[in-house]
């Protein structure tokens, strides 16, 4: 199957598998901070953007992707290396496994939500699974964060 799939604004052009899931698709094209984890849409850390929307790509078919764009953490370096700042300053940053689908989902949380409180940042981030920590120090990290973003 022929897809066309723009990828942190670079267009491919690509023959696929018609069963590739866009993890697959991604990594292969040398996304790298796209983590392969659960493969069972449990965890968050295959977390991408497509047309802007937080989605599980080990369980989204390549070809949904098919004339759409696909935005993975390379293509957010500057936003992420600013989070990312937030979480060193409050320790939440420990073996860094789960942290580009995390990252993914907070940026994204930051242009859904307002000044969200504990309880929807919560909410928000159910699907991020982290083994390290007990999120308080992540839980911070994305108040300052917003707090500094909101203003």
């Amino acid at each position: 199957m022929k897809v066309k799939i723009t990828v942190n604004d670079k267009l491919f052009d690509k023959h696929i598998p018609n069963d590739m899931m866009l993890i697959d698709f991604l990594r292969k094209y040398g996304f790298v901070s796209v983590k392969r984890g659960c493969e069972t849409d449990n965890c968050g850390l295959c977390t991408v953007w497509v047309d802007g929307k937080p989605i599980l790509s080990c369980s989204y078919p390549a070809a949904r992707a098919d004339g759409r764009q696909v935005t993975t953490l390379e293509g957010l370096q500057d936003e992420a290396k600013e989070f990312g700042q937030f979480m060193v300053n409050q320790g939440a940053e420990q073996c860094g496994f789960c942290s580009p689908g995390f990252i993914m989902n907070v940026l994204a949380m930051k242009r859904e939500l307002k000044n969200p409180t504990e309880q929807q940042i919560k909410e928000y981030l159910a699907g991020n699974l982290c083994r390290c920590t007990g999120y308080t120090s992540h839980i911070r990290a994305i108040q300052e964060y917003m707090e500094d973003k909101c203003k």
